[in-house]
């Protein structure tokens, strides 16, 4: 064995490995140097925005308004928190229609003729943002995604379902926001940010609103407010929320939409609700209500099904939102009644304890969770179990 190590052929092909070795290494070294580091796995990818999110609409060809049921929404869980929980979306979301259409645009329409001030106002500054919302929801996306409801014609565009055709130039920043609001079932915010130097510059300022469908809150009054005075009466909004809401308001990427759902418990049924339904911890012993004041034939659970964008040209922020109602009934018939009662007593029990009074769950809760769970009947009165 010695003998053979020690052999001149043997040191010759012990020295042509080193080298070969030597040279790999180098050249790994070499090339991992000057190659771009491993790729992200796609799952943490950061998704790439920009405006042509806003052309990628998908036509809904064979739309059948008349047979489009509302979508169902059912975001309530066992403990309520108090965070942003958005979710990303497409554009093709952005408006939803159902065979509720008809009637929601008849009522909008009474609406702005009667109320007038409470359900649409605009700031100048929020003039050319409305044009350009105006502009891209009626010579593109309208058209675009559901064609069986708007056409095109020589003069405007024509609404198949009321029969009116709609002028693709609007006399005003205002008129151009009720048209929207009499042709869309949606309700629209558009916030600006300040521009003033000062400790509030970059925040965020609502500056034009059309609100039909308010829920115990005049819109008006919030005019020309920062978000943080906008949400003054939600329990732990400044605690919880306020710096996440302003933080993301300011960096929302163009072309990234997002979506977001509310709920409460409404003991009434009507849609356009300026106040009474929500109350303060000095409204609890003001107010000597009780169980018997609950009309559980007019109880409903409201959602609010909530999109926010950048608009790519004046970089406004519009907040929309649609309303949807369900009669607890329907809650209960459907299965969901012991989840939605779980979730009323877990009103209480999150982040933010004091929804169960702004929530006026304090004034409804025990009644509607006895009807949930079978034990009264909408009339409010006890049923045998043999009958749950």
């Amino acid at each position: 064995m010695m003998d053979l190590i020690k052999s001149p052929q043997s040191w010759a092909l012990v020295l042509a490995v080193m080298i070969i070795y030597v040279c790999r290494r180098c050249y790994r070294r070499r090339t991992a140097k000057n190659s771009p580091p491993f790729p992200t796995p796609a799952s943490k990818q950061q998704p790439v925005f920009s405006e042509d999110a806003y052309y990628q609409i998908e036509p809904l060809s064979s739309f059948d308004l008349a047979n489009e049921e509302p979508i169902k929404i059912r975001p309530f869980k066992p403990t309520y928190h108090l965070t942003m929980a958005i979710e990303n979306i497409t554009i093709n979301e952005l408006v939803t229609m159902d065979k509720t259409y008809p009637d929601r645009i008849a009522l909008r329409k009474t609406l702005y003729a009667e109320k007038g001030d409470d359900v649409l106002a605009i700031n100048e500054i929020a003039a050319p943002a409305v044009i350009e919302l105006y502009t891209y929801l009626t010579t593109t996306y309208l058209p675009t995604r559901f064609p069986t409801i708007y056409s095109p014609t020589p003069t405007g565009l024509l609404n198949n379902i009321t029969r009116e055709t709609l002028s693709l130039h609007p006399t005003s920043g205002a008129s151009a926001l009720q048209t929207l609001g009499e042709w869309i079932d949606l309700d629209l915010l558009l916030l600006l940010p300040i521009q003033v130097p000062g400790p509030d510059q970059g925040k965020y300022r609502l500056e034009a609103f059309n609100t039909c469908f308010p829920s115990g809150f005049n819109t008006r009054s919030k005019l020309g407010l920062k978000l943080a005075d906008i949400h003054t009466p939600v329990p732990s909004y400044a605690a919880k929320l306020g710096k996440s809401m302003d933080r993301f308001f300011a960096s929302v990427p163009v072309g990234k939409l997002v979506k977001r759902h509310n709920w409460s418990i409404t003991t009434n049924s009507v849609l356009f609700n300026l106040s009474g339904n929500h109350m303060s911890e000095d409204e609890v012993t003001a107010k000597a209500e009780s169980w018997d004041d609950v009309d559980l034939t007019q109880t409903v659970l409201r959602c609010e099904r909530q999109t926010l964008h950048r608009l790519p040209k004046t970089g406004a922020i519009l907040f929309a939102f649609k309303t949807y109602q369900y009669p607890i009934r329907d809650l209960r018939d459907e299965g969901s009644g012991e989840e939605l009662a779980a979730a009323i007593d877990g009103l209480g029990m999150g982040n933010a304890p004091g929804m169960m009074v702004y929530k006026r769950q304090v004034v409804w809760g025990e009644k509607v969770k006895a009807f949930l769970r079978g034990e009264i009947g909408l009339d409010g009165c006890a049923i045998g179990s043999e009958e749950r």
